[in-house]
């Protein structure tokens, strides 16, 4: 890994006129900024189709793409839509909000109605795509054709026979349902249609594109349905324990996520084909992936299901090096970044070590008398430096938020700042950049110098998050220039830097 900074955004988060960041033109401008700005990487949330909640933690399938983020107006372009049906659809009121309930309705009358008009016609484009997309695809179609069907009902509460996948009964199924199904699939074309354009823009730019892999997947999705074997359930499909985390100072009940568990002893016995492919897939989306809550390969806490909190839970063995030994021998090398936050064991930091990933710090946590493992001083060449993630508040939230006593502290830190409180924001991301991280990603609403109206998700609250977006015209000139100087002063242009001049 180079020394080398980025950008955590996610493409919901972009301005656009149909309610929603996705793949049109504002998402290559994006790609334009980062350039501009000296940035080498672009931090992406997880890609999957969201449901309820709205969480991309919590989606559909861990191999699809999001149906929210396909482009209307290439549709338009193709003739397919009518500019006047997507101006004249309620996408909501708040252009810095995305409105989930009408981009849920809007997209799927107007996705409909393109795929009607489109004929329907399968080229050898069509072909090769369903071709390279076969180990996941006819599933997860098929789900979703089943989902609606059924009403959106979880799959688990579906008739036996669908439950159980009756080879008869999913026969049945595809024969009734195919229109459903082609549509489906006809999405998730258009997805990667636009995905690799996109992937292939950022790469002539030399931005890359880092993806975020969720340890766990929904309890409704088409990876448990069509691998229930691989998971901790009984017979009906529902789970036996699931996951989250112990109580902590913070969180008195604990966290209770509700993903099922993996039934690791199952992977095993199949050489753990399931995690090759789904890393694998990852890998062809991005440049670089980021493991989510990585310490759960070395223990995972599991709760009883339908327990009321997560006081009744405890900590189990997970599969550890092993997992990473097949992954490497099945893909050779690749660039992760192991999300090691939380309570680390010694155990957990020696599978960070013997995996040789890029770790994880966040200035926020170790700022004004935090932890000091945090503190930029104490950062090592392997690890990513980041001032907050989606989970966090903003850097200028938080400091707002600090006693009288750590804002001393942290102007200690920050050597000795003495400037106005405004500025500390500023200082705090130079000293970010200047840390011996190899790779430091700061969240745009930091650059920004945003307060609480820039926060991305408050994880224990079941509504009002991953809605944040940006106003159009907040990505200036004047920005690409600020975090360019940021970058610059702590070295991180490199050769990416379309000013430097040879000697």
């Amino acid at each position: 890994m180079k020394r080398e900074a980025g950008i955590l955004l996610s493409i919901t988060s972009l301005s656009s006129p149909y309610g929603i960041g996705c793949m049109s033109a504002e998402v290559f401008r994006f790609v334009d900024f980062l350039r501009d700005s000296g940035q080498r990487v672009w931090q992406l949330l997880p890609a999957g189709p969201t449901g309820f909640g709205d969480s991309p933690y919590q989606t559909f399938s861990s191999f699809a793409g999001n149906p929210y983020w396909i482009d209307l107006e290439e549709l338009i372009r193709d003739g397919l839509l009518q500019r006047e049906e997507c101006d004249g659809t309620d996408w909501g009121q708040d252009p810095c909000r995305v409105d989930y309930g009408k981009v849920y309705e809007g997209r799927k009358k107007l996705l409909r109605l393109a795929y009607l008009r489109s004929g329907k016609v399968r080229d050898e484009v069509w072909k090769n795509f369903e071709c390279e997309q076969k180990d996941w695809l006819e599933d997860y179609t098929l789900f979703m054709a089943l989902k609606e069907h059924q009403g959106g009902l979880s799959w688990n509460r579906w008739e036996e026979k669908l439950r159980r996948r009756d080879p008869d009964a999913l026969k049945m199924a595809k024969e009734e349902l195919w229109e459903e199904i082609d549509f489906q699939k006809w999405m998730q074309f258009l997805f990667f249609h636009q995905w690799n354009r996109l992937h292939d823009y950022a790469r002539k730019q030399e931005i890359k594109l880092l993806g975020d892999l969720p340890i766990y997947v929904a309890e409704d999705s088409a990876d448990v349905w069509s691998h229930p074997e691989l998971f901790l359930l009984n017979g009906d499909g529902i789970p036996l324990r699931v996951a989250g985390c112990p109580p902590d100072e913070f969180s008195p009940l604990g966290q209770l996520w509700g993903n099922p568990l993996y039934s690791w002893e199952a992977h095993e016995n199949t050489g753990y084909e399931w995690w090759i492919g789904r890393i694998s897939h990852a890998r062809r989306l991005y440049d670089s992936v980021r493991l989510d809550h990585f310490r759960g390969f070395d223990a995972y806490y599991s709760i009883p299901y339908g327990a009321p909190d997560a006081r009744e839970g405890k900590w189990e063995k997970g599969p550890g090096m092993e997992l990473f030994r097949a992954v490497h021998e099945a893909l050779g090398e690749g660039e992760y970044i192991a999300e090691d936050l939380g309570y680390l064991t010694d155990s957990v930091r020696k599978l960070v070590r013997d995996s040789g990933f890029a770790g994880m710090k966040i200035l926020q946590f170790g700022l004004g008398g935090g932890d000091p493992e945090h503190l930029p001083i104490f950062y090592s060449e392997n690890t990513v430096a980041y001032s907050g993630t989606h989970d966090n508040p903003t850097l200028w939230e938080w400091l707002s938020g600090r006693s009288e006593e750590e804002w001393m502290t942290i102007r200690e830190e920050v050597w000795n700042f003495d400037a106005p409180r405004e500025k500390l924001v500023d200082a705090c991301l130079a000293l970010l950049m200047r840390s011996r991280s190899n790779l430091c990603i700061v969240p745009i609403q930091d650059y920004l110098r945003m307060g609480e109206e820039g926060r991305m998700n408050r994880p224990g609250a079941a509504q009002g998050n991953w809605s944040w977006r940006l106003r159009e015209d907040e990505l200036t000139v004047s920005l690409a220039q600020k975090i360019r100087r940021l970058t610059e002063s702590g070295r991180r242009l490199g050769d990416h830097d379309p000013t430097r001049r040879e000697g």
